[in-house]
C-alpha cells in the first residue's frame, strides 16, 4: 500500500479539485469539505443536503476530543452549493452512491485514485483530504499541538510525519510541558530503552563511517548522507542550544 501524503503545492492542488468537478461536482463538494474541516471520509459521506443548503459555513468536531472546525464558504463555493442542491431533497447525501444512499469509502478512494493519476498523483487516498488541511493549517499557524489534539496524536513527532514536515525541534522543547518531560523521562528509563535507542542511533551511524570510503558507493549513496547529516546538525544545534 502506498503512503498517503497530502497535496503540498496549489498548482496540483487546483489541478486535482478541477478534475474531481470534471468527474462528479459531488466529489469536489466531498474534496473541500475535507480539506477544510480535516472531517475523516466516512464522517463527510454521512452528511446531507440540509448541512450545506442555505448555509454560510459548515462546522465539524474533530476526533475523540470533538475539536471544533470550522469550513466559511466563499462566494464561488457558495455559489456551486446552491446550484448542487437545487432540486435535492433534504435528507439526500451529498455523496450519494446507488439508489440514493451515501457513496461507499470505496467508491469515493477509487475516484481519488483514478483522479489523482491524472495530475500525477501517486500517494493519494482516503487521508489526502485531512493530511492536506491538517498541512495547510500548520503552514499558516506554526501550531503543531493544535493539530497533535485534534486528531488525538501521542506526540507531536506522529503529526510532523501525519503532514509530511521535518519536525520543528525548537518548538517541541519550547512547549514540553512538565508532565510530558516527567513521562519521557520515565520511559526512557523503562526497560534501557534510551540507552538502547541511543546506541542503536550510534550503531547506524559507525556503520556509515566505516562504509564511508566504498567504492562501490554511488553518488545517490552520498546524497542521502548529506542530506542526513545536515538534518541531524540541526537537530543537534536545536538541543545544544537549549
Amino acid at each position: 500500500m502506498n503512503w498517503v501524503a497530502p497535496i503540498k503545492d496549489e498548482e496540483t492542488l487546483n489541478a486535482f479539485k478541477n478534475e474531481l468537478k470534471k468527474t462528479d461536482m459531488k466529489y469536489y463538494i466531498m474534496f473541500e469539505i475535507g480539506v477544510n474541516t480535516g472531517m475523516q471520509l466516512q464522517d463527510i459521506l454521512k452528511l446531507t443536503i440540509k448541512d450545506i443548503k442555505n448555509k454560510n459555513q459548515l462546522t465539524a468536531e474533530i476526533g475523540t476530543k470533538k475539536v471544533k472546525s470550522t469550513f466559511v464558504f466563499d462566494d464561488e463555493f457558495k455559489k456551486v452549493l446552491k446550484d448542487f442542491c437545487s432540486h435535492k431533497p433534504d435528507d439526500a447525501p451529498i455523496v450519494a452512491g446507488q439508489k440514493n444512499k451515501p457513496l461507499a469509502r470505496e467508491q469515493a478512494y477509487r475516484v481519488f485514485r483514478s483522479v489523482g493519476k491524472k495530475v500525477g498523483l501517486a500517494s493519494i487516498g482516503a487521508q489526502t483530504m485531512r493530511k492536506t488541511f491538517a498541512r495547510n493549517y500548520y503552514k499558516e499557524t506554526g501550531d503543531i499541538y493544535y493539530l497533535q489534539n485534534m486528531f488525538n496524536h501521542a506526540s507531536p513527532s506522529i503529526t510532523y510525519r501525519f503532514i509530511g514536515e521535518k519536525p520543528n525541534i525548537e518548538i517541541v522543547l519550547d512547549k514540553m510541558t512538565p508532565q510530558e518531560n516527567e513521562r519521557s523521562r520515565y520511559l526512557l528509563y523503562l526497560n534501557d530503552n534510551g540507552k538502547k535507542r541511543l546506541n542503536k542511533i550510534i550503531d547506524s551511524l559507525n556503520d556509515i563511517k566505516k562504509n564511508f570510503d566504498n567504492p562501490t558507493n554511488n553518488d545517490a549513496y552520498y546524497g542521502r548522507v548529506d542530506c542526513l547529516l545536515n538534518e541531524l546538525d540541526n537537530l543537534m544545534d536545536n538541543f545544544e542550544n537549549k
